[in-house]
């Protein structure tokens, strides 16, 4: 009987590793994509209009796209910066 518990001990162990390893792929996929990245301009673009017509600035419209294109222009100069990074300080 121990045999068989061990094997079922082993094979619990293998699906729940399994589980998690699904959980983490997913969480990778989410960080990288495209949709995440389009999602934060978008809010962010909300929260600066609102932001900037409370505080009654002119053409808070225009003034919004800043920090989204600043979001935008760190999320494609991010990659260079990691690899950089990696190849000269993560050894």
């Amino acid at each position: 009987m121990k045999e068989d518990e061990l094997i079922k001990s082993v094979e619990d162990r293998i699906i729940a590793i399994e589980e998690r390893n699904k959980r983490v792929e997913g969480d990778k996929a989410w960080g990288t994509c495209t949709l995440k990245k389009v999602l934060i301009i978008v809010f962010t673009y909300i929260f600066a209009v609102l932001y900037l017509k409370i505080a009654d600035t002119t053409n808070p419209w225009l003034g919004a796209v800043v920090p989204c294109v600043g979001f935008f222009l760190s999320t494609q100069s991010i990659n260079v910066i990691k690899k950089w990074w990696i190849k000269n300080y993560h050894k």
